[in-house]
């Protein structure tokens, strides 16, 4: 496959093409949507009229082409390169010197893999669900793959932004109006709290560029790796601007306290809306601070002051979401709120800095956007059927819906990390790792494991296992053949990475280690060079 690969020049197209077929999908929607207006009512039901059938068989032709494509990185990409693959670099916008600069690295190939693989069954979910203004739904589907990917993708600051703000608008207009009875209060509170981190960030990437000017030309410069050697900044200028980086990235996590907006977004979103969420968005608040904060300014963030705090929050967010999710009625706040713990667990790796919790880290993002996308899946599912996502209108609909309660069981086993399944590896390499570095954190997360069992396994026991007592969900039909085949590939990779995860930990373990090496050697460059009270450039 490598070899075929090489023949066709892949590494030297595939990283635009990721961005260009969606764009180029969407498009093609949306024009059709323009010239063939739908046969039925305003507001009216496009799904039975089949007015819907074009854009959703266009978007799931797109979406499978996008996978088929991104699927050649899993062999091209080579695991000994601990360097940037597959970089095209294109100039831009001269005048400010901003280029569009892409490239890959063990951990942005595991997460392109994810978003494509999410994004196609996302598709899948949608297929019944949206039943009106199903061209600009799945418009807006593809554009916002396209800057997700280009978020993983982007070796130029500058082009990072973009990217991250491309991404923002169309889930607003997702949740806003395919969303809830609440939809547009979760809609406009999902874009202000990251609206107003995101203008912080690009504060401070404006002023990184300033100061990292190309010598010869003047102009200001955003490549990512001539910023790391030539944005020399002071101790204080770097507390300010990993702050900004912070509160953009933190907000998308989310971390306690600024998680507020997740639970409506997830409660008010449809289905392939909270899938995208949980499965995808908020990977891009931990993965910012992998390739951005830690390494741009690591040592502001790794501090003996600014670590503590964070890894404090962290496991406060652990604690606190499950807590909260132990209590919850709405079976989908509970999942969303589980979020907010498993997400701490990858904060801790992160800030934890061994080889081990940082691996430990990016398998949980890889695990959770594998188990609880397929978590949000079901509950759409069983929400189409009885619409109500509350836990106390079920119970014991395991004698009705068999393959339900058994596709349902398999991914609360894995949210919960039971060995043999994908949320074991993770969680116990985070823990495993982060004992070594901070033993107290490490073992009050380790407790909180327990709380999660509690909270998920008490949940299926009243919607699976309890008394058949409501007559409305005795003549519940069980899953169809094209949920199976959306819940099918997630299942699949829930056993695959509990029971051998070699492959994809090799493919990070480069730079996961390049990671923690490369902040070591910087924070202890910029600490002795703080000290030697070394002249900070303006920009």
């Amino acid at each position: 496959m490598s070899a075929f690969l090489t023949s066709i020049g892949y590494q030297h197209w595939v990283l635009p093409a990721l961005l260009v077929i969606p764009l180029a999908g969407a498009l093609v929607i949306w024009v059709h949507g323009a010239v063939t207006r739908p046969r039925c009512a305003p507001g009216g039901d496009e799904v039975a009229t089949g007015v819907a059938a074009a854009p959703r068989g266009w978007a799931l032709a797109t979406f499978a082409i996008e996978f088929v494509v991104s699927l050649g990185l899993w062999w091209s990409f080579d695991p000994g390169n601990t360097g940037w693959q597959s970089v095209v670099d294109w100039s831009w916008i001269p005048m400010w010197g901003i280029r569009f600069t892409l490239g890959i690295d063990g951990i942005a190939v595991m997460m392109v893999l994810l978003t494509t693989l999410i994004m196609l069954l996302a598709v899948g979910g949608s297929w019944t669900s949206i039943r009106a203004r199903t061209h600009s739904y799945y418009a807006l589907l593809l554009v916002l793959t396209a800057g997700m990917l280009g978020v993983f993708l982007a070796l130029d600051l500058f082009l990072f932004y973009v990217m991250w703000e491309v991404m923002l608008v169309p889930m607003y207009f997702i949740i806003g109006i395919w969303g809830g009875e609440r939809r547009i209060y979760a809609s406009l509170k999902f874009f202000l709290y990251t609206m107003v981190g995101s203008m912080l960030m690009l504060a401070a990437i404006v002023y990184l560029g300033l100061a990292a000017r190309d010598p010869a030309t003047g102009l200001p410069n955003f490549n990512y790796d001539w910023i790391l050697q030539h944005a020399l900044v002071g101790s204080t200028t770097a507390k300010w601007l990993f702050g900004a980086f912070f509160l953009a990235f933190a907000v998308k996590v989310p971390m306690f306290p600024f998680h507020t907006w997740l639970p409506d977004a997830h409660v008010e979103a449809p289905t392939a809306g909270s899938v995208v969420l949980a499965s995808i968005m908020l990977k891009l608040g931990t993965f910012g601070f992998i390739r951005l904060a830690v390494p741009l300014f690591p040592a502001a963030a790794m501090s003996p002051t600014i670590r503590s705090i964070i890894l404090l929050l962290a496991v406060i967010g652990i604690v606190y979401g499950a807590l909260v999710s132990l209590v919850q009625p709405d079976f989908k706040k509970l999942v969303a709120y589980s979020s907010v713990s498993h997400l701490g667990f990858v904060m801790l790796g992160i800030f934890a800095l061994t080889v081990q919790s940082v691996q430990g880290a990016l398998m949980v993002m890889i695990n959770h956007g594998i188990s609880t996308g397929a978590l949000f899946f079901l509950i759409g599912m069983i929400y189409e059927r009885r619409h109500t996502r509350l836990i106390d209108d079920y119970g014991g609909i395991a004698r009705v819906v068999p393959m339900f309660a058994a596709m349902l069981t398999i991914v609360t086993f894995s949210s919960i990390g039971v060995p043999g399944t994908n949320g074991f590896v993770g969680e116990f390499l985070v823990l495993i790792g982060s004992f070594r570095t901070e033993p107290v954190f490490a073992l009050v997360a380790t407790t909180v494991v327990i709380i999660s069992a509690a909270y998920l396994l008490w949940a299926i026991q009243r919607i699976l296992f309890n008394s058949l007592d409501k007559p409305e969900n005795e003549h519940v039909p069980d899953l169809n053949k094209r949920e199976l085949a959306v819940l099918i590939p997630l299942v699949a990779c829930i056993v695959w990475l509990g029971v051998y995860p070699a492959p994809v930990l090799r493919r990070m373990e480069g730079a996961a280690t390049k990671f923690v090496s490369q902040v070591d050697a910087r924070r202890d460059a910029m600490v002795t060079a703080d000290a030697q009270s070394a002249p900070e450039v303006q920009p």
